[in-house]
């Protein structure tokens, strides 16, 4: 059955199911952070216990079969021989964390790729253009680019540099006020949530937010390892000794720990 993220059509495949399979059921869902989110949280608000899918295996026949049924069948053979079923991450508290987490670093990519274009309109400009714009540091730059004024005595390629730099340097400080006021607005929901993760040497507002939106709730990962994946993997072959990088795990917690680890290294030695 086809499941359209609304209300009328969940209720129809719950009571499709129910009369299928009487009794205990576990649903076995795949992308419930995205399409799966709605159906995943009105089987919840039903009792129904809901496990999540993770990373498909692909068909063993290379190029094959490929179909929404054949993909369900998939899932719920790896669902079946799973050693731990993963539970849904949480919604409410959690999932305001980490939109706010989403929309904060969309903004600060953002800000990053407007100051490099501000540099280099800067090193291209025409040397009639003041060079104090050159010798300041970034927050003084682009406060100075920022109050540019158009002259009509200067050449269209002079008006034209002064404007694309003032408006690159106004886009620069709203991305900044911007991203500033989501991690304000971080802390305060990381401070209702966990404080003491705030007093932990190295750990700010938007790791800590990080490992919340992951982590989620008590009984999520069933070991540490499962939790971050940042264990290095053995890579031994006589007569060298060495380990790799997991890539298999968590890349947005293995970046917050790795801030983490770093601020303690150079703060904790």
């Amino acid at each position: 059955m086809t499941t359209p993220r609304r209300q009328a059509q969940h209720r129809r495949l719950l009571d499709f199911a129910r009369q299928q399979v009487p009794g205990r059921r576990c649903w076995a869902l795949e992308g419930i952070g995205i399409y799966g989110a709605g159906l995943a949280a009105f089987l919840d608000q039903a009792g129904e216990q809901v496990v999540e899918v993770y990373r498909l295996k692909p068909a063993a026949n290379r190029g094959g079969r490929k179909t929404d049924m054949l993909d369900a069948v998939r899932a719920a053979k790896e669902t079946l021989a799973a050693e731990h079923l993963i539970q849904p991450r949480l919604r409410g508290e959690r999932e305001a964390l980490r939109v706010l987490l989403a929309i904060r670093h969309g903004a600060v990519l953002a800000s990053t790729a407007a100051i490099n274009r501000l540099k280099a309109l800067i090193v291209s400009a025409p040397d009639e253009l003041p060079r104090r714009a050159a010798e300041a540091q970034a927050p003084a730059q682009i406060a100075y680019c920022a109050q540019f004024r158009d002259r009509p005595t200067q050449d269209l390629e002079h008006r034209m540099t002064v404007r694309a730099m003032r408006s690159t340097a106004q886009r620069i400080q709203v991305l900044q006020a911007e991203a500033k006021e989501l991690e304000n607005e971080i802390l305060a929901l990381v401070r209702q949530q966990a404080p003491e993760l705030l007093g932990l040497l190295g750990v700010g507002p938007t790791t800590a937010a990080q490992i919340l939106v992951r982590w989620s709730h008590q009984g999520r990962f069933h070991s540490e390892a499962a939790f971050a994946g940042v264990s290095p993997i053995p890579a031994s072959s006589e007569p060298t000794n060495r380990h790799r990088l997991n890539r298999s795990g968590d890349r947005q917690l293995n970046r917050a720990m790795h801030t983490i680890t770093m601020v303690r290294m150079r703060l904790d030695p």
